[in-house]
């Protein structure tokens, strides 16, 4: 079982480190999170993605330098940010996930058709045993849902 979560973590993060827009898991935390809400306050990013107000405004202000996401004054509480991806964001968002999926198929691929059968069935009743993370969770994690 570690072998095989050592083996999609490697994924995980290999999907990351292809994607040249971002730079680390954090960011696409952030970016998860703002792409699973459409727009979020500074506030909500910081919840969503598990980090410290002041870290996600750090975060905030690297992401909106590099171009991922727009920054802007929250029309109904000016004291609030409103957080939305740019299109740049978007795809980067899209490459890291189509990334995992593109390294996943084919290890897919190898296996019988019955052993994927099988193999599903398993990791079905493995996630049901642990108590499947929740949206917000797999947000936080950088993974969409």
């Amino acid at each position: 079982m570690l072998a095989a979560c050592r083996v999609l973590v490697a994924l995980s993060a290999r999907s990351i480190a292809a994607v040249e827009d971002v730079a680390d898991v954090m960011q696409v935390r952030a970016l998860v999170t703002v792409a699973s809400r459409g727009s979020v306050s500074l506030g909500g990013l910081a919840e969503g993605a598990g980090l410290h107000l002041s870290r996600a405004s750090r975060l905030c202000d690297r992401l909106v330098a590099n171009g991922l996401i727009n920054r802007a004054d929250d029309p109904a509480n000016r004291r609030q940010l409103t957080l939305t991806l740019t299109p740049s964001g978007e795809r980067a968002v899209r490459k890291v996930m189509q990334r995992r999926r593109d390294a996943i198929d084919p290890i897919l691929a190898q296996l019988p058709k019955q052993r994927r059968a099988e193999l599903v069935s398993a990791l079905q009743a493995f996630a049901a045993a642990g108590g499947e993370p929740s949206d917000s969770d797999l947000w936080a994690m950088g993974w969409t849902t």
